[in-house]
């Protein structure tokens, strides 16, 4: 008969294999809810993107900024015009190097 010991180590063991291998547990940020005004275009250092997930149930522009991160509502006119000022900034940036 398999001892107690036996079968915690061994639940134990496929507990921690299935959450290194679930990269849905790796989120450290996720966006819950929409910053309700405008950021300062002058304070933002880059964005990224957050897909709807089971765990990130928001889809989300995430601005960088100078004192964090901020989720921004992409259905929002000003957040978009930000994402492509940005995406233009980077294009220059990396035409001129």
């Amino acid at each position: 008969m398999v001892s107690m010991k036996v079968t915690v180590m061994v639940v134990t063991l496929v507990t921690l294999c299935a959450l290194a291998t679930n990269t849905q547990g790796a989120y450290i940020f996720c966006c819950r809810r929409y910053i309700p005004w405008k950021i300062p275009f002058s304070e933002i250092k880059g964005f990224s993107v957050q897909k709807s997930t089971e765990l990130c149930p928001l889809t989300a522009i995430i601005f960088h900024t100078k004192t964090g991160k901020r989720c921004a509502d992409p259905t929002q006119k000003w957040v978009m015009d930000y994402v492509s000022r940005i995406e233009s900034l980077a294009k220059k940036m990396s035409v001129s190097k």
